[in-house]
């Protein structure tokens, strides 16, 4: 008699997701891992465009289905209200705007066993919102290692071997995890999968990433969206280091270390003639590396594409830099008044 597979609960939580929802449901349905052993938990956070309706025609047509209501409308408090609705021995993450392959799941949990790993996740690939030069230079841009650095689960390939890491993306993990750590902290409007996965590891847990188990992952389609998200990101980094007490990867400094060198040298440039050349030397050096990555764009994706990841680039560096310095300045030092502003932050990624 074969043994029953552990039952899986999937939970995607979306707000305004009316264009990706569907393909995101279709790809879930389509699974190979045994749907009497699955259970599909719809959050939405009072969508307005047609997403609750769309989600609710599925959960009609399928019994592994459901929808729940967020009335916060953050993902933390969707992904929470979830975990307490959840009836799965293992807790599946997802987002709306991503598609998956029908093994993803069964990778997962597969690989969650065989390792005895507390979380498992698999390798995003990015793609284009549209087919515009913009939206394919996003999506070069968020998969690229001058745009998102040493972040493996964004850049790597399908062909290394599994391996340990710090977070992943789009994980699966044991449901004693959350009883053992705590639930998503809902102050966490962004960055709330890395401030788990670190009191996860704090917990002595284990995170492993699973290169060949693929997410298909949408960017966003123009510049301005793609500066308002590195901006939130940068600024709830900031506010994941203060919580956890420590400064989680170096990676994550880099932007705003960059956006400091700069000002700093400008302002010291008045008075000093050599802060204005180290300006410069700064100034030049980042705009040769940008230079280089768009000349190698425009050999493969065309100059129009090459034009727009010129600009990609530092959008990213900047937006995340000066949101993280904002991040310290008001969660560390008290300054200024805390950005709240929940309803304009997209409920998925």
């Amino acid at each position: 008699m074969t043994a029953l597979r552990p039952f899986v609960t999937v939970i995607v939580p979306c707000r305004n997701e009316a264009h990706f929802i569907v393909r995101c449901l279709d790809t879930i349905l389509a699974t190979d891992y045994p749907h009497d052993r699955l259970e599909v938990l719809v959050v939405d956070g009072r969508s307005d465009d047609g997403t609750r309706e769309i989600a609710a025609d599925y959960v009609a047509r399928s019994p592994i289905l459901r929808l729940l209501d967020n009335p916060r409308q953050i993902v933390p408090t969707g992904l929470n209200l979830a975990i307490a609705a959840a009836r799965g021995d293992l807790i599946l993450r997802l987002d709306a705007h991503v598609e998956y392959t029908p093994t993803y799941i069964s990778q997962l949990v597969a690989a969650l066993e065989r390792t005895g790993a507390d979380n498992v996740g698999g390798r995003i690939v990015t793609l284009p919102a549209n087919r515009t030069p913009t939206a394919r230079a996003i999506a070069i841009a968020l998969s690229h290692p001058l745009g998102v650095g040493n972040a493996y689960f964004r850049t790597g390939t399908g062909t290394g071997a599994p391996r340990w890491v710090d977070t992943a993306g789009f994980g699966i993990y044991r449901r004693e995890v959350f009883d053992r750590i705590g639930l998503f902290d809902e102050d966490m409007v962004r960055n709330q999968d890395g401030e788990l996965d670190f009191r996860l590891l704090k917990a002595g847990g284990r995170i492993l990433l699973l290169p060949d188990a693929v997410a298909y992952y949408y960017a966003r389609s123009t510049l301005r969206q793609l500066a308002r998200m590195l901006y939130q990101y940068g600024y709830y980094k900031a506010l994941t280091a203060k919580k956890v007490g420590r400064i989680m990867t170096g990676r994550q400094l880099i932007p705003p270390l960059f956006v400091s060198s700069l000002a700093v040298t400008a302002v010291a440039s008045v008075m000093f003639r050599t802060a204005g050349i180290a300006w410069l030397a700064i100034a030049g050096a980042y705009g040769a590396v940008v230079l280089a990555g768009g000349v190698q764009a425009a050999m493969r994706h065309g100059v129009r594409c090459a034009a727009a990841l010129m600009a990609a680039f530092p959008l990213m560096h900047f937006n995340y830099g000066v949101g993280y310095l904002m991040g310290i300045a008001e969660h560390w030092l008290g300054l200024g008044r805390q950005t709240r502003d929940v309803a304009a932050v997209p409920l998925s990624r």
